[in-house]
């Protein structure tokens, strides 16, 4: 057990990094690797070839064939454990899966919703009799589940649902009244997870209930922008009888089982957009390859490199980001169990250790597929606005990932909001962090030239100071405005872009710091060139994102000194990027696609 297992979530803000500490996709064994193959082969073969048959289905029999086959290899059982007939897979390596599903279109959503919100409440919540009954269905793909959490009127705030649930007079059932909508494999679901408010409770109980059950009905299948093979239905319950064992949890434990299953929906979601985005990335290269204009391939311009290689260093990014806070969840699942805590309960505390980085993962990885895909519509050119190549259902598809989960803005406020309230609950350190930084700007500032030790000891200077900048912005705000900056969620979503873009780029940086202390840094060449790319990048946001705040709240001299300390700490050494960018264009092209 490494000393990583004492980070909490979110103190990257005040903790630098190990980079030999970090998990890095390069640190996959050989057995996860082929585990990541199977899978990427499935959606090559079984997949790909009919996409335009799942989309335009006139029923749900293509896609749940599609589930069948899935199942027949395991895929539907990568977080059951092995006792209910799963495979029981470490956190990582379930988010290895959703990545290489996450080119599947339709398929991938249909899956993740079967995998994970679907199955995972089971898992980590159901009693043994529950666990006994469903879970080896739902391993092998006998069944296919639902999760029936939002209405008309209940979207982000779920807490808001109008579906209430009553103990007949006998005991024996509750009788469920309501209405779902937005429910993802509604359509040939066999038990759907189902929220309801019992009597006049003020929070939501979860049950389990099978399709067969009396008093449910659906509408047609909702016509959408994207993901159009995925089944969407409307669901109504009406004196839908569910028996008493059916119970998930415990009484108006709904509303926690839904908050921890959205923050491993989160992740698992960063993971499989990130499968999406190396797609379109190969599919934008080889397209600029074969492409011909003014006598050459497109890829020869530089405008087109410019691209390519902003596609990468995004995807690149993220990546390093979302493997590194997966391994702090799997270490700090095993420093639970360690101590003695129950396997399913040490896996739910684990993953909620880490939700402002699932937060900050989700908002991250879903808004660099959006990039990726626009991109890869403009290298496409006027074929990237024809439905007969891929970009049209890349996307399409895309757009639903910033409302998936959570909306983006949701996030956004919760890393930011969950910070704030650990640091005022003393679980994470950052208010003295905070007065150290407010105490700096006042200070005389060291104009020392000398360069830290390490390949990148001078851009790690460069992230402790952002973290200083954040520190600086947060605390001043919290000052400000004190308990009500709750309500200032223009303040609260730019300190959280700050946030998001520092977390990313130390990611990055101790990933390709782990590998040229592994390998040289001949072998990483172009990898160090993404990990820089990205870090100046993150600087001009940061900045960008910081003087909005400060200039949102702060007046007269506070404002001065504010900006004044921003400037100090948003400062890097030139760089010229152009040429950063056409290496790593350079590298996709010869690679035929996305580099890594």
């Amino acid at each position: 057990m490494s000393s990583l297992t004492a980070i909490k979530g979110g103190e990257f803000l005040i903790r630098p990094v190990v980079p030999s500490e970090v998990f890095i996709p390069e640190d996959f064994t050989e057995e996860q690797k082929m585990i990541g193959q199977t899978c990427l082969d499935f959606i090559k073969t079984e997949v790909h070839p009919i996409l335009d048959e799942i989309d335009y289905a006139t029923d749900t029999s293509v896609m749940v064939g599609l589930l069948d086959k899935a199942g027949e290899l395991g895929l539907l059982g990568t977080s059951v454990p092995e006792e209910y007939g799963g495979f029981g897979m470490d956190f990582n390596t379930s988010m290895l899966v959703a990545e290489a599903c996450g080119a599947g279109h339709s398929f991938a959503v249909a899956l993740s919703a079967h995998t994970g919100i679907g199955t995972l409440p089971i898992v980590y919540y159901g009693t043994e009799a529950q666990k006994q009954m469903y879970l080896p269905k739902l391993a092998t793909g006998e069944w296919k589940a639902a999760y029936c959490l939002t209405e008309p009127d209940s979207g982000s705030d779920a807490n808001a649902a109008k579906t209430k649930a009553r103990l007949n007079e006998a005991g024996t059932h509750y009788i469920v009244n309501g209405q779902k909508m937005w429910i993802t494999n509604g359509g040939f679901a066999d038990l759907f997870i189902v929220f309801a408010k019992i009597a006049e409770d003020k929070k939501l109980t979860a049950f389990l209930v099978e399709k067969t059950f009396p008093g449910i009905t659906m509408n047609a299948e909702e016509h959408k922008m994207g993901i159009k093979g995925s089944s969407t239905r409307q669901v109504f319950f009406t004196d839908c009888e569910v028996p008493v064992e059916n119970l998930l949890f415990e009484r108006e434990g709904g509303f926690k089982i839904a908050v921890n299953i959205l923050n491993i929906g989160r992740i698992k979601l960063a993971a499989a957009v990130l499968g999406g985005a190396k797609q379109v990335v190969d599919q934008a290269v080889n397209y600029a390859r074969d492409r011909k204009q003014f006598g050459q391939s497109i890829h020869a311009f530089g405008a087109i490199q410019a691209k390519m290689a902003s596609m990468i260093v995004k995807i690149y990014a993220s990546e390093s980001a979302s493997y590194r806070a997966g391994q702090n969840i799997d270490e700090s699942i095993l420093s639970l169990k360690a101590a003695g805590m129950a396997d399913a309960e040490a896996k739910l505390k684990g993953v909620e250790q880490f939700a402002i980085e699932c937060a900050i993962l989700k908002v991250h990885a879903s808004e660099v597929l959006d990039y990726v895909v626009d991109e890869g519509v403009q290298i496409f050119g006027g074929m990237g606005f024809s439905a007969e190549a891929p970009m049209e259902r890349a996307y399409r598809d895309s757009r639903i990932n910033r409302i998936f989960e959570g909306t983006n803005e949701i996030n956004r406020l919760l890393a930011i909001g969950t910070v704030l309230k650990r640091a005022m609950k003393g679980e994470i350190e950052l208010m003295p962090a905070a007065m150290a930084v407010g105490k700096e700007i006042l200070g005389v500032p060291d104009f020392s030239t000398s360069v830290p030790d390490g390949i990148f000891g001078r851009e790690y200077q460069v992230i402790a100071n952002l973290k200083k900048a954040i520190l600086m912005v947060a605390g001043a705000a919290l000052q400000k405005f004190t308990t009500a900056i709750e309500n200032e969620q223009e303040i609260l979503m730019g300190v959280s872009d700050m946030m998001i873009e520092v977390y990313i780029a130390e990611s990055t940086l101790a990933r390709v710091d782990k590998l040229i202390t592994r390998d040289g840094q001949d072998k990483h060449q172009v990898a160090y060139e993404c990990a820089l790319v990205y870090l100046h990048e993150a600087v001009e946001k940061i900045h960008y994102s910081g003087k909005e705040v400060i200039m949102g709240f702060a007046k007269g001299d506070e404002l001065t000194v504010l900006l004044m300390g921003l400037k100090r700490f948003t400062k890097i050494a030139p760089k010229n990027l152009i040429e950063s960018r056409r290496m790593i264009a350079q590298a996709a092209i010869v690679k035929n696609g996305y580099i890594f």
